[in-house]
């Protein structure tokens, strides 16, 4: 079955037909599959159901895996780097990163090397009366970066802005190992796409604290200004769930949210991955 593509309305989104990712997938597939990712920001696959191998199977096509943090507390045993994402719980215990998501972010801007992207696999989604609920959104960031004000560009542009693992206020609290393992870092408040050449911006409220050499409260009037400039409702996708999506997104060309609408007795249990890019920010 040759690939079909179905775009979102919004600046990224698009979900692709005519793919079994549980098969092997050929180099030219692959070769198709990352081309859209590229180019959409966000691609997903409905009706895989990829168990935790199959998922790593599938994300060792992107190259290495990025390690996330919570795969010590919330992996899912044998398979490193895949990381449990649900409200389950088991013998008076959180079976997997409860409320992940529930702010706008990028994944692990923190780091050094942020992963180029994530994957997440829907097993379990929660719906309450026929309506389906946990939505994810999906912000771009080239976008919005295209939609700012020449003024602006020029103002912002070589700006490096500091990330911090402690500046957000996080359901479990930072450890000490976790504060040494993740010192802030800065990474350009514009970044260049390594794939599409397109200027992205890069900044956002809580793991953001700061921009290099402009004073604090300066800093915080520009981060959080450009922050909602990025999340207006024409550069956002949002994602309806359902059992069996596969969906990948791009962490320089998008940032995003979990909608956290629902609770127990409405369960909620995904896989996450996240893959490597192969060079720091730029």
């Amino acid at each position: 079955m040759p690939i079909e593509v179905v775009r979102a309305s919004a600046p990224v989104g698009a979900e692709i037909h005519g793919v079994n990712l549980v098969a092997p997938l050929s180099p030219e597939g692959f070769a198709e599959i990352e081309r859209l990712f590229n180019e959409h920001g966000v691609v997903y696959f409905r009706r895989q159901f990829l168990s935790p191998g199959q998922l790593l199977d599938f994300t060792g096509h992107f190259g290495e895996q990025a390690l996330n943090t919570f795969a010590e507390t919330h992996g899912v045993p044998g398979h490193p780097g895949v990381v449990v994402v649900s409200n389950i719980e088991q013998g008076g215990r959180d079976i997997g990163v409860k409320r992940a998501g529930e702010r706008w972010h990028s994944d692990m801007c923190y780091t050094a090397k942020p992963p180029r992207g994530t994957i997440l696999c829907a097993h379990e989604v929660p719906v309450q009366d026929g309506l389906t609920l946990g939505d994810t959104c999906f912000a771009a960031t080239h976008a919005a970066y295209d939609g700012l004000p020449d003024v602006m560009k020029q103002r912002i542009e070589g700006l490096r802005a500091v990330f911090d693992f402690a500046g957000r206020v996080r359901a479990v609290p930072v450890t000490p190992a976790q504060r040494a393992a993740f010192p802030p870092v800065t990474h350009p408040l514009v970044r260049t796409h390594p794939f599409t050449g397109r200027k992205c911006l890069y900044v956002m409220r809580d793991d953001c604290t700061g921009i290099e050499g402009m004073d604090a409260g300066a800093a915080q009037l520009l981060i959080a200004a450009l922050a909602d400039h990025i999340i207006r409702p024409e550069y956002v996708y949002r994602h309806r769930w359902e059992p069996g999506d596969v969906l990948l997104w791009d962490n320089c060309t998008v940032q995003h949210m979990a909608i956290q609408d629902y609770d127990l007795p409405l369960r909620r249990l995904m896989y996450r991955t996240t893959f490597a890019a192969d060079q720091p920010p730029m």
